[in-house]
């Protein structure tokens, strides 16, 4: 393999950083990195999606004929890496990133002239309503409900762990429309208005402050069959669809890299014994098996992006770097903790926007490193569980 990348994409990705910092605007960019670069405000998000908007950078790893840029696959992977490191928020992930994809592949006419252009200009933000009570993985045994009455379905169920639930204008939920076949073949995608008669959201406290995670409670809401996005029963194909899409984007890569860069500078800044601890002997040698990781992870990543043939299906390699990814956020987010020390403790809620001025005692980023490393606990979860992820390498790549 050729380690060597294209001339051109280092006058791209100043090109991309050019228009970061032209056009992010500075209070968005504080929030951001407050947040520690992990959790996006939606308001924010959509602002931010309307501002890309204006170069048409909203959605570029779209097909072109439905507002995508047309970049190849580094050029897409450099602009997300730019994204990041330029702390910017992320883009509506349930729209541009899961339920696009299925409206433009799957969906009626109808459906993509409605959403595809209110995806690309930030109008909406949505919810992902797959994860049940005790069905967190296995979605092919949900239970929430949509029975057809004339030109609506009416919806009864429930879903939990559904982001940001709160603030979403529509969700994109997996339904049971036919309970008397194969339990994958009687699933159904329906979208529906989060604002719909009969939905209810309660958000959940979570162990880092935060309350971004919600219930979703459906009592016999009614949502138009037009709603219903390609066949009544084949959601699981739709799901299965939309979740590959997601795990060739779960590596993590660009919060990596950013994360142990960090963690480089916080350990040359911090002192034990009068070494500072990028030199010291009880953190050297943890700092630098996570920077080889990382830069194995992304060479890793790139590889499957670049022209050479891969041994194995796309699948089993999209979770390969969901394993290898994950399990690297929890390491550099307990790295962070304990290159900070007793810093780590200091914590101001995300509604407190008139901080104390800065102190050489308390940096900036000892405020939310305790509580990125207590939520990154889930990032071997979210997205489908490393043992779920482990199944499918064992069944994918090896027929096991």
């Amino acid at each position: 393999m050729d380690f060597r990348l294209d001339e051109g994409l280092e006058e791209f990705r100043q090109m991309v950083r050019s228009a970061i910092a032209e056009d992010l605007p500075n209070d968005i960019r504080d929030r951001q990195r407050r947040f520690g670069g992990l959790q996006s405000d939606p308001v924010d998000v959509l602002e931010w999606t309307r501002i890309l908007a204006r170069r048409g950078w909203t959605v570029p790893h779209w097909p072109v004929e439905h507002g995508g840029c047309g970049w190849t696959p580094l050029q897409l992977f450099v602009f997300q890496d730019e994204m990041i490191r330029s702390f910017a928020p992320d883009s509506c992930w349930g729209g541009t990133h899961m339920v696009g994809p299925v409206v433009y592949t799957f969906g009626s006419e109808e459906q993509k002239a409605r959403f595809l252009p209110a995806i690309r200009n930030g109008d909406f933000y949505w919810a992902q309503g797959f994860s049940e009570p005790g069905n967190g993985s296995d979605l092919a045994n949900l239970r929430t409900v949509a029975v057809r009455k004339g030109d609506v379905y009416v919806v009864n169920g429930q879903k939990i762990w559904t982001s940001s639930a709160w603030a979403s204008d529509w969700g994109f939920f997996l339904v049971r429309t036919d309970p008397t076949v194969k339990p994958q073949r009687g699933i159904s995608f329906l979208l529906i208005d989060m604002k719909s008669a009969g939905v209810t959201i309660r958000r959940i406290p979570q162990i880092n402050g935060e309350s971004d995670l919600c219930e979703v409670f459906l009592d016999n809401v009614e949502v138009p069959a037009t709603n219903l996005v390609g066949e009544e029963g084949a959601g699981w194909t739709y799901a299965k669809f939309l979740l590959d899409h997601e795990r060739t984007t779960s590596s993590f890569i660009y919060f990596n890299k950013k994360e142990v860069a960090l963690a480089k500078a916080m350990a040359a800044s911090h002192s034990l014994d009068g070494v500072t601890l990028d030199k010291h002997p009880r953190f050297q040698g943890r700092l630098a098996r996570l920077e080889a990781e990382v830069s194995a992870l992304e060479w890793s990543v790139l590889r499957t992006l670049g022209d050479e043939p891969f041994q194995y299906p796309e699948a089993a390699a999209a979770s390969v770097l969901k394993v290898a990814g994950s399990r690297l956020q929890q390491a550099i987010s307990e790295l962070h903790v304990d290159l900070q020390g007793v810093q780590s403790i200091r914590l101001y809620p995300h509604e407190v926007h008139k901080r104390p001025a800065r102190s050489p005692l308390w940096p900036e980023e000892s405020e939310y490193v305790t509580q990125r490393a207590l939520i990154l606990r889930a990032a071997t979860i979210y997205g489908g569980t490393l043992q779920i992820q482990k199944n499918i390498i064992a069944k994918v790549a090896f027929g096991l």
